[in-house]
């Protein structure tokens, strides 16, 4: 009856030989290919760097300004502008500036990359139902999938350093701008769609000027959670090379410094507020347009 409170599992010698020989064929594939694919993403590299020199070149009076005029022109509230600016002073009086100014580059260009790889596809999904079911189940498991995990291949194939947590971060955030940009194109009203047929508008006529017009507050939506996601992930993209405000808070767990890792935290929760009421705002200011314009 042992059967019956024991579950069948694989013989122990077949389970190490088949693990043996995966972890053996990916080693060998970094070893024969990883050289060419770390040149791949070399313009990747040099976007990060150009980002990361931008944001910690500038003057800091300049970046509060220039984000002091983007939470302006997108939300048109001068409760958020101020906010954000006093938010940003008080980064910099606690020496976390230039940290600060690491991650928010870092932000920019995952956020960058995920709209560059997540509007085509979610566009391409809600053109096709086939397509849709197939991309759902990897979405899914992209997005349940420890961010431990998706470090190991990472850094097998790239090493240490910006590029794989970049690309680890990427990989993490990029699930909502795909389902969401997917969601809007698909929630964008049939007669409207009619209209546009009528007027004789090609596909990427109709696509252009009505379906990603009217899909834009969903859109922003999902621009919104995948700075969110990227932002959860500082910390973890630290570990293996990514500077910014995480590395802080690892040395903090590490060494056990409780003030350290409280304000660094709090820097990088002072980041998300700003990144979130913004992308909110505007959003919202978005679908109040639409609704003025269909009321």
């Amino acid at each position: 009856m042992d059967w019956l409170w024991k579950f069948p599992s694989m013989d122990e010698d077949m389970l190490r030989a088949l693990k043996k020989s995966v972890d053996e064929g990916f080693r060998a594939f970094t070893r024969g290919y990883g050289s060419g694919i770390e040149n791949l993403f070399s313009p990747l590299q040099s976007f990060l760097i150009w980002a990361e020199r931008l944001m910690t070149g500038m003057p800091w009076p300049l970046v509060i300004a220039l984000i002091g005029a983007i939470a302006w022109l997108a939300t048109r509230s001068w409760r958020i502008v101020v906010g954000c600016i006093v938010t940003l002073l008080l980064i910099g009086y606690f020496d976390m500036w230039d940290d600060t100014m690491k991650t928010v580059s870092m932000i920019f260009v995952c956020t960058v990359l995920s709209i560059a790889i997540g509007i085509p596809i979610g566009i391409a999904m809600s053109r096709s139902d086939r397509l849709q079911k197939i991309i759902n189940p990897i979405l899914d498991v992209m997005q349940t999938m420890p961010s431990f995990v998706y470090l190991i291949p990472v850094v097998m194939l790239l090493g240490i350093g910006r590029v794989p947590g970049v690309i680890a971060v990427v990989i993490y955030a990029l699930p909502p701008m795909i389902r969401l940009t997917n969601l809007g194109i698909r929630m964008v009203d049939r007669d409207v769609l009619e209209a546009a047929d009528a007027f004789g508008s090609s596909s990427w006529q109709k696509l252009r000027n009505v379906q990603l017009p009217l899909a834009l507050p969903t859109i922003m939506a999902g621009i919104n959670q995948t700075i969110m996601m990227a932002l959860a992930m500082v910390v973890i993209a630290s570990m293996i090379g990514v500077q910014g405000l995480g590395q802080p808070v690892l040395k903090a767990i590490a060494n056990q410094y409780f003030t350290l890792g409280v304000f660094n935290g709090l820097a990088i929760v002072g980041i998300a507020i700003i990144f979130d009421r913004i992308s909110q705002a505007y959003g919202l200011r978005l679908q109040k347009h639409r609704e003025v314009v269909h009321g």
